[in-house]
Protein backbone atom coordinates (compact mmCIF):
# COMPACT_ATOMS: atom_id res chain seq x y z
CA UNK A 1 0.00 0.00 0.00
CA UNK A 2 2.94 2.30 0.59
CA UNK A 3 3.89 2.09 -3.08
CA UNK A 4 0.96 4.21 -4.24
CA UNK A 5 -1.88 6.24 -2.81
CA UNK A 6 -4.57 5.11 -5.24
CA UNK A 7 -6.34 1.74 -5.16
CA UNK A 8 -4.71 -1.25 -6.83
CA UNK A 9 -5.94 -2.42 -10.21
CA UNK A 10 -7.14 -6.01 -9.84
CA UNK A 11 -8.38 -6.78 -13.38
CA UNK A 12 -7.37 -4.87 -16.49
CA UNK A 13 -8.94 -5.40 -19.91
CA UNK A 14 -7.38 -4.81 -23.33
CA UNK A 15 -9.75 -1.92 -24.10
CA UNK A 16 -8.38 0.08 -21.15
CA UNK A 17 -11.25 -0.73 -18.80
CA UNK A 18 -10.16 -1.97 -15.39
CA UNK A 19 -11.55 -3.02 -12.04
CA UNK A 20 -9.88 -1.77 -8.87
CA UNK A 21 -9.84 -3.22 -5.37
CA UNK A 22 -12.41 -0.55 -4.45
CA UNK A 23 -15.01 -2.14 -6.70
CA UNK A 24 -14.21 -5.62 -5.38
CA UNK A 25 -14.51 -4.55 -1.76
CA UNK A 26 -17.72 -2.63 -2.49
CA UNK A 27 -19.34 -5.86 -3.64
CA UNK A 28 -17.85 -7.76 -0.69
CA UNK A 29 -19.35 -5.22 1.73
CA UNK A 30 -22.73 -5.40 -0.03
CA UNK A 31 -22.67 -9.20 0.06
CA UNK A 32 -21.72 -9.17 3.75
CA UNK A 33 -24.56 -6.80 4.63
CA UNK A 34 -27.11 -8.83 2.67
CA UNK A 35 -25.90 -12.06 4.30
CA UNK A 36 -26.04 -10.58 7.81
CA UNK A 37 -29.51 -9.17 7.13
CA UNK A 38 -30.80 -12.56 5.98
CA UNK A 39 -29.26 -14.33 8.95
CA UNK A 40 -30.60 -11.76 11.42
CA UNK A 41 -34.16 -11.96 10.05
CA UNK A 42 -34.28 -15.73 9.75
CA UNK A 43 -36.52 -17.42 12.32
CA UNK A 44 -37.54 -14.18 14.00
CA UNK A 45 -38.44 -14.56 17.67
CA UNK A 46 -40.51 -12.38 19.99
CA UNK A 47 -37.64 -12.33 22.49
CA UNK A 48 -34.63 -11.65 20.26
CA UNK A 49 -31.24 -13.17 20.96
CA UNK A 50 -27.88 -13.13 19.27
CA UNK A 51 -27.74 -11.58 15.82
CA UNK A 52 -31.43 -10.68 15.82
CA UNK A 53 -30.99 -8.70 19.04
CA UNK A 54 -28.07 -6.75 17.54
CA UNK A 55 -30.03 -6.09 14.36
CA UNK A 56 -33.03 -4.79 16.28
CA UNK A 57 -30.76 -2.55 18.37
CA UNK A 58 -29.26 -1.04 15.22
CA UNK A 59 -32.68 -0.53 13.61
CA UNK A 60 -34.11 1.08 16.75
CA UNK A 61 -31.10 3.38 17.04
CA UNK A 62 -31.36 4.46 13.40
CA UNK A 63 -35.09 5.17 13.70
CA UNK A 64 -34.51 7.17 16.89
CA UNK A 65 -31.84 9.34 15.25
CA UNK A 66 -34.00 9.89 12.16
CA UNK A 67 -36.93 10.86 14.38
CA UNK A 68 -34.80 13.29 16.41
CA UNK A 69 -33.04 14.82 13.40
CA UNK A 70 -35.67 14.80 10.64
CA UNK A 71 -38.94 14.67 12.56
CA UNK A 72 -41.71 12.11 12.83
CA UNK A 73 -43.15 12.79 9.37
CA UNK A 74 -39.85 11.86 7.69
CA UNK A 75 -39.43 8.41 9.21
CA UNK A 76 -39.66 6.90 5.72
CA UNK A 77 -36.01 7.91 5.23
CA UNK A 78 -34.87 5.62 8.07
CA UNK A 79 -34.16 2.55 5.85
CA UNK A 80 -32.07 4.68 3.49
CA UNK A 81 -30.12 6.29 6.32
CA UNK A 82 -29.60 2.94 8.05
CA UNK A 83 -28.34 1.29 4.87
CA UNK A 84 -26.04 4.23 4.16
CA UNK A 85 -24.60 4.14 7.68
CA UNK A 86 -23.97 0.39 7.66
CA UNK A 87 -22.35 0.50 4.22
CA UNK A 88 -20.08 3.34 5.34
CA UNK A 89 -19.24 1.59 8.60
CA UNK A 90 -18.21 -1.66 6.92
CA UNK A 91 -16.41 0.18 4.11
CA UNK A 92 -14.46 2.41 6.51
CA UNK A 93 -13.54 -0.47 8.83
CA UNK A 94 -11.85 -2.67 6.23
CA UNK A 95 -8.54 -1.43 7.61
CA UNK A 96 -9.11 -3.67 10.63
CA UNK A 97 -8.55 -6.60 8.29
CA UNK A 98 -5.50 -4.86 6.78
CA UNK A 99 -7.36 -4.07 3.55
CA UNK A 100 -7.81 -0.68 1.92
CA UNK A 101 -11.09 0.99 2.98
CA UNK A 102 -13.54 1.57 0.15
CA UNK A 103 -13.96 5.21 1.13
CA UNK A 104 -10.21 5.84 0.85
CA UNK A 105 -10.91 5.99 -2.90
CA UNK A 106 -12.05 9.46 -4.04
CA UNK A 107 -14.30 7.87 -6.67
CA UNK A 108 -16.23 5.92 -4.02
CA UNK A 109 -16.48 8.92 -1.68
CA UNK A 110 -17.79 11.13 -4.48
CA UNK A 111 -20.19 8.42 -5.68
CA UNK A 112 -21.74 8.33 -2.20
CA UNK A 113 -21.84 12.12 -1.82
CA UNK A 114 -23.41 12.70 -5.25
CA UNK A 115 -25.94 9.94 -4.59
CA UNK A 116 -26.95 11.83 -1.45
CA UNK A 117 -27.01 15.08 -3.45
CA UNK A 118 -29.47 13.66 -5.99
CA UNK A 119 -31.64 12.23 -3.19
CA UNK A 120 -31.76 15.69 -1.64
CA UNK A 121 -32.64 17.44 -4.92
CA UNK A 122 -35.28 14.87 -5.87
CA UNK A 123 -37.03 15.07 -2.52
CA UNK A 124 -36.76 18.85 -2.47
CA UNK A 125 -38.57 19.07 -5.83
CA UNK A 126 -41.08 16.46 -4.67
CA UNK A 127 -41.85 18.40 -1.49
CA UNK A 128 -41.87 21.94 -2.92
CA UNK A 129 -42.81 21.30 -6.58
CA UNK A 130 -40.45 22.40 -9.33
CA UNK A 131 -41.59 26.02 -9.07
CA UNK A 132 -41.03 26.14 -5.32
CA UNK A 133 -37.66 24.44 -5.72
CA UNK A 134 -36.49 27.09 -8.18
CA UNK A 135 -37.95 29.96 -6.16
CA UNK A 136 -35.99 28.96 -3.05
CA UNK A 137 -32.77 29.91 -4.84
CA UNK A 138 -33.79 33.59 -4.77
CA UNK A 139 -34.80 33.68 -1.11
CA UNK A 140 -34.59 35.84 0.90
CA UNK A 141 -33.48 38.11 -1.97
CA UNK A 142 -32.75 37.65 -5.69
CA UNK A 143 -29.25 38.94 -4.89
CA UNK A 144 -28.67 35.65 -3.06
CA UNK A 145 -29.07 33.58 -6.24
CA UNK A 146 -25.33 33.01 -6.93
CA UNK A 147 -24.61 32.23 -3.28
CA UNK A 148 -27.56 29.84 -2.96
CA UNK A 149 -26.56 27.99 -6.12
CA UNK A 150 -22.94 27.78 -4.95
CA UNK A 151 -24.01 26.49 -1.54
CA UNK A 152 -26.26 23.85 -3.09
CA UNK A 153 -23.76 22.45 -5.55
CA UNK A 154 -20.64 22.59 -3.38
CA UNK A 155 -22.30 20.40 -0.75
CA UNK A 156 -21.55 17.03 -2.44
CA UNK A 157 -17.97 18.10 -3.13
CA UNK A 158 -17.31 19.08 0.50
CA UNK A 159 -19.12 15.98 1.78
CA UNK A 160 -17.10 13.67 -0.46
CA UNK A 161 -13.76 15.32 0.32
CA UNK A 162 -14.47 15.24 4.06
CA UNK A 163 -15.09 11.50 4.01
CA UNK A 164 -12.23 10.72 1.63
CA UNK A 165 -9.70 12.95 3.40
CA UNK A 166 -10.33 11.57 6.88
CA UNK A 167 -10.25 7.91 5.84
CA UNK A 168 -7.25 8.30 3.51
CA UNK A 169 -5.33 10.13 6.23
CA UNK A 170 -5.77 7.10 8.48
CA UNK A 171 -4.58 4.77 5.72
CA UNK A 172 -1.45 6.84 5.08
CA UNK A 173 -0.60 7.22 8.77
CA UNK A 174 -0.98 3.51 9.46
CA UNK A 175 1.02 2.64 6.36
CA UNK A 176 3.89 4.88 7.46
CA UNK A 177 3.76 3.48 11.00
CA UNK A 178 3.88 -0.12 9.73
CA UNK A 179 6.80 0.60 7.41
CA UNK A 180 8.75 2.45 10.10
CA UNK A 181 8.22 -0.30 12.67
CA UNK A 182 9.16 -2.93 10.11
CA UNK A 183 12.43 -1.11 9.40
CA UNK A 184 13.19 -0.71 13.11
CA UNK A 185 12.50 -4.40 13.75
CA UNK A 186 14.54 -5.84 10.90
CA UNK A 187 17.27 -3.22 10.38
CA UNK A 188 17.82 -1.33 13.64
CA UNK A 189 17.05 -4.15 16.09
CA UNK A 190 18.07 -6.90 13.61
CA UNK A 191 15.16 -9.14 14.56
CA UNK A 192 14.42 -12.12 12.28
CA UNK A 193 10.78 -10.95 11.92
CA UNK A 194 9.19 -7.46 12.07
CA UNK A 195 7.95 -8.07 15.61
CA UNK A 196 7.14 -4.42 16.37
CA UNK A 197 4.60 -4.35 13.52
CA UNK A 198 2.37 -6.80 15.37
CA UNK A 199 2.31 -5.07 18.77
CA UNK A 200 2.88 -1.31 18.78
CA UNK A 201 0.41 -0.24 16.02
CA UNK A 202 -2.61 -1.70 17.84
CA UNK A 203 -3.67 1.52 19.65
CA UNK A 204 -3.37 3.56 16.44
CA UNK A 205 -5.10 0.82 14.48
CA UNK A 206 -7.96 0.83 16.98
CA UNK A 207 -8.39 4.59 16.52
CA UNK A 208 -8.08 4.91 12.74
CA UNK A 209 -9.85 1.69 11.78
CA UNK A 210 -12.49 1.45 14.53
CA UNK A 211 -13.26 4.80 16.15
CA UNK A 212 -12.62 6.84 13.02
CA UNK A 213 -14.67 4.40 10.92
CA UNK A 214 -17.70 4.77 13.20
CA UNK A 215 -17.22 8.53 13.54
CA UNK A 216 -17.06 9.21 9.79
CA UNK A 217 -20.05 6.96 9.07
CA UNK A 218 -22.00 8.81 11.77
CA UNK A 219 -20.99 12.29 10.54
CA UNK A 220 -21.81 11.46 6.91
CA UNK A 221 -25.22 10.03 7.89
CA UNK A 222 -26.06 12.96 10.19
CA UNK A 223 -25.19 15.51 7.51
CA UNK A 224 -27.31 13.58 5.02
CA UNK A 225 -30.29 13.64 7.39
CA UNK A 226 -29.84 17.33 8.17
CA UNK A 227 -29.65 18.40 4.52
CA UNK A 228 -32.57 16.21 3.43
CA UNK A 229 -34.69 17.64 6.25
CA UNK A 230 -33.67 21.16 5.27
CA UNK A 231 -34.38 20.54 1.59
CA UNK A 232 -37.92 19.21 2.08
CA UNK A 233 -38.93 21.90 4.58
CA UNK A 234 -40.85 24.79 3.09
CA UNK A 235 -39.48 28.26 3.81
CA UNK A 236 -42.50 29.13 5.96
CA UNK A 237 -41.94 26.05 8.13
CA UNK A 238 -38.43 26.99 9.29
Amino acid sequence: MGEHIGPKIIIEFSNGFYITETVIWCWVVVAALITLSLLATRNLKRNPKGLQAWAELIVETVYRYVHDTMGKRNMAFAPFIGTLFMFLLFSNALGLLLFRPVTADLNAAFALSFMVFFVIQFNSIKAKTLKGYLVHFIKPSPLMLPINILEEFTFPVSLGFRLFGNILAGVIVMDLVFEALGWISTSAMRLPIPLLQTVLPLPLNAFFDMFEAVLQAFVFSMLTMAFIAKAITAHDDH
